[in-house]
């Protein structure tokens, strides 16, 4: 039985290294946005440490002389846990506990944590619970010796917490019938699409927390959780919408992230699959993400491993509400205005509108400019669903606006 922890105010430190690979200004927002997966796991950022170096030591992350001071504040603020924000090898996260003798985690294992925590299905519970045993399975030699006087929380959930998880063999066997058991969720859920018939399905695709949840339910009424923080959607939902006479089914999925976990991205395969088998994507985006365009690319990195990089996709740039200026050139959106002041026309005149094919900017929380993303979406479904179906072409007129 897992202990339920109150870890509303553990404290926590971030360590990230500034690489020849990483400049500094990608090493700070990798540690925002670590900072931001740490308050979602429940944690408090005490502290950021950053070392400048030409590769991570091979034994400890960082330097001996950067880690004699990540151990002296530690040791001198009470600090509970070390976050690191690359994915640490187990002889590595052996050598940083017997040093710093606090919990040590880094962002695989953030990530895997606040997937346990969001999983609210069988079926996902299931597939966090096979990512971490996957993780932990090389990790086990030693690891106990430094947990074992821990009392939970960050990263600590799950799989982690069980002592019978220690024995190699007895994760192998877990391992292998949760496979199992995914295999026959899969078939299962395999069988729930086919019986979808020919029905044109639209995915909703992008960065975590830009806002595809409270798009789905703008959309389709439905009442899907949506909260500001990460990965607030972990189960897969699907529902079906009539815009006008047109019905389609519309999927909400997990979000993505840079450096997800490949343990993640094979167990979660089914969910995946309901990118694999759209007919349309809608890429969604935060514009008020200061570094959105990274998130972009990230997102179609993962859309590339998956096989779903060529499929007809509608870039759909959301929180136009709550964009902020940066200063862009001369050509681009004017830096004095505020974030009010921008009208649609100003957007379209962005280089944005060129990403992909004639892009769409919305607020999905305040329903701006819902009516031209209804009628772009009523379009490319009527054209799919023509094409599948062409004798029923006299049942979608062109879509008119609603009064």
């Amino acid at each position: 039985m897992i202990e339920k922890v109150d870890i509303s105010h553990e404290r926590a430190v971030l360590i990230g290294v500034v690489t020849k690979n990483q400049g500094e200004e990608q090493s700070k927002e990798y540690l925002d946005e670590l900072e931001f997966l740490t308050f979602t796991a429940g944690g408090e950022v005490i502290k950021r440490f950053t070392q400048k170096m030409d590769i991570p030591n091979p034994k400890t992350f960082i330097g001996t002389g950067k880690m004699e001071e990540v151990r002296q504040f530690i040791e001198d603020n009470d600090i509970g846990t070390a976050i690191f924000d690359d994915e640490l090898s187990a002889a590595q996260e052996r050598n940083i506990s017997k040093i710093l003798e606090c919990k040590v985690l880094d962002r695989t294992n953030l990530i895997l944590d606040i997937f346990a925590q969001r999983a609210q299905t069988s079926y996902a519970r299931t597939q966090v619970e096979l990512a971490q045993c996957e993780y932990l399975l090389p990790r086990l030699k030693g690891m106990w010796t430094h947990l074992e006087r821990q009392r939970g929380g960050i990263g600590m959930r799950g799989p982690g917490e069980t002592e019978i998880e220690t024995d190699r063999r007895i994760v192998r066997d877990r391992i292998s019938l949760l496979k199992d058991k995914i295999k026959v969720i899969d078939k299962q859920m395999g069988v729930q699409r086919g019986n979808r018939g020919k029905m044109v399905r639209v995915a909703l695709v992008g960065y975590t927390n830009v806002g595809k949840s409270t798009l789905m339910n703008t959309i389709s009424k439905s009442d899907v959780f949506a909260e500001d923080k990460l990965f607030a959607t972990l189960d897969t939902t699907v529902r079906k919408v009539v815009i006008q006479n047109l019905p389609f089914l519309l999927t909400d999925t997990v979000g993505f992230i840079r450096k997800l976990p490949t343990q993640l991205v094979d167990s979660f395969k089914s969910t995946l699959d309901e990118v694999r088998e759209a007919d349309l994507l809608l890429h969604v985006v935060d514009i008020s993400h200061h570094n959105f365009e990274e998130q972009i690319n990230s997102v179609n990195k993962i859309l590339g491993e998956i096989d779903s990089g060529d499929k007809p996709t509608i870039m759909v740039f959301n929180k136009i509400d709550a964009y902020k200026a940066e200063p862009y050139d001369e050509t681009d959106l004017e830096v004095e205005r505020t974030e009010l002041h921008y009208s649609l026309e100003e957007w379209r005149k962005t280089w944005m509108n060129r990403v992909g094919d004639n892009a769409l900017f919305i607020s999905a929380l305040n329903k701006q400019n819902m009516e031209e993303f209804k009628k772009r979406i009523y379009d490319e479904v009527r054209e799919i669903h023509v094409t599948r179906f062409p004798y029923n072409n006299f049942l979608y007129p062109d879509y008119e606006e609603e009064e």
